[in-house]
């Protein structure tokens, strides 16, 4: 019993690490927990890694935090996953709710406030067009994925309410999953042994939210409601969260500007932990109007909401997870989802760009960040410190 103590107390002494180290995305924090985790720790095998991260990668949700959740959950069951996952959010949340405090403390107080984001609002599109060449290089390999991404992206443009985009990961899968014989065949026993409490967690908050959501019309309970839906729907990471919360919070429900929504997505690309940490930032200025203790729950409400389908989600298949991905017809429908999903990135940066004015300056801020980021070794927050101190110096001088 004191051997596991101890190494839960490590393994939650490495999480909480990870959580205020891990910078550059996804990418990087999978090699540091290779580092941290399978070789210097050995807590699962390289292999095992693979694996989990594959299985993160195919469902909705943070792939990262689902990552250090699954690894709890192999190590010590739900207790350690919930705990992992608390420490892994909980420095990039607090960072994010701080960052909404200071947006919201200048926007009342200072004239012009945001002018010190001049140069990284314009770069958050830059950041979005690299992530969406990442993406797309990386999972749209066929003539089919081409047509259904760029379907995707002329309906995300045109029809950008957040109801239309599950309906088009729904219709992505489905197609993409017609093509299932093309998918070599897998041995094995494919009998699923399926427990599904996790499943109906899952589900039954979704459905209690909604519920009390539409009964009390209570904002607390709406956001969260508006965060576990989209938490249940993304597929991709944390770029592909951008579009949801931009068309939800911005242009439908208009609780953010677009101004103040470049400028947090801008930040977060210079927070460690998980990318998903956004949805803090918005859930804060989200709530506002009801002051310090708005602003606080709303950033812990939308964590809360946008991390908890996820983990829910992981917990259900990872349990089965061996003799689902057997089934051919699942794996050819992920190729369809991911297509959509890169559709989706596409709109993302033409819709966040349309606000900005189509000046050199904004073209010059894009263009410089993407080749920033495409051809040096710089890490995202440097560049987003550049940025700053760019716009707090154009504002000394002019």
């Amino acid at each position: 019993m004191t051997v596991k103590k101890v190494r839960y107390y490590l393994y939650l002494k490495d999480v909480l690490l990870l959580s205020v180290t891990a910078f550059g995305g996804p990418q990087a924090f999978l090699a540091m927990v290779l580092e941290l985790m399978v070789r210097k720790r050995g807590y699962i095998s390289e292999q095992e890694l693979w694996e989990l991260n594959a299985l993160c990668q195919v469902l909705p949700g943070p792939t990262s935090t689902q990552t250090i959740s699954a690894i709890g959950y192999r190590i010590g069951g739900p207790n350690l996953a919930y705990l992992s996952l608390f420490l892994w959010i909980l420095p990039a949340t607090i960072l994010m709710i701080a960052a909404a405090f200071l947006i919201d403390f200048l926007q009342e107080n200072t004239p012009g406030a945001l002018n010190f984001a001049k140069f990284i609002q314009p770069m958050a599109i830059g950041f979005i067009i690299y992530a969406a060449q990442k993406t797309i290089f990386k999972m749209v390999k066929t003539a089919e994925a081409t047509v259904l991404m760029m379907l995707a992206a002329f309906v995300s443009f045109f029809y950008n309410s957040p109801y239309v985009f599950p309906v088009l990961l729904l219709v992505g899968g489905l197609v993409t999953s017609m093509n299932y014989r093309n998918h070599p065949r897998e041995k094995g026993d494919k009998k699923l042994r399926i427990s599904w409490s996790n499943f109906y967690l899952w589900a039954g908050i979704l459905i209690l939210a909604a519920g009390l959501g539409a009964i009390t019309k209570n904002q607390s309970v709406l956001l969260f409601e508006n965060f576990y839906r989209n938490g249940s729907l993304i597929f991709g990471g944390g770029q592909v969260l951008v579009p949801y919360l931009f068309t939800e919070f911005v242009e439908f429900k208009k609780f953010l500007s677009s101004e103040e929504f470049l400028t947090g997505y801008a930040i977060s690309q210079g927070m460690p932990g998980p990318t998903f940490s956004i949805s803090s930032y918005v859930g804060a200025l989200s709530m506002r109007e009801y002051g310090v203790m708005g602003l606080l729950t709303g950033g812990f409400i939308a964590a809360a909401g946008i991390f908890l389908p996820g983990t829910f989600l992981i917990f259900f298949v990872i349990r089965f997870w061996d003799q689902l991905k057997k089934y051919r017809p699942v794996r050819a429908a992920l190729e369809g989802v991911n297509a959509v999903s890169c559709g989706m990135l596409i709109a993302a940066a033409y819709l966040l760009f349309e606000p900005l004015d189509a000046n050199l300056f904004n073209v010059l801020a894009i263009l410089g960040t993407y080749l920033l980021l495409n051809f040096t070794n710089l890490s995202s927050p440097i560049i987003i410190i550049i940025g700053l101190l760019a716009g707090i110096g154009y504002n000394l001088v002019f």
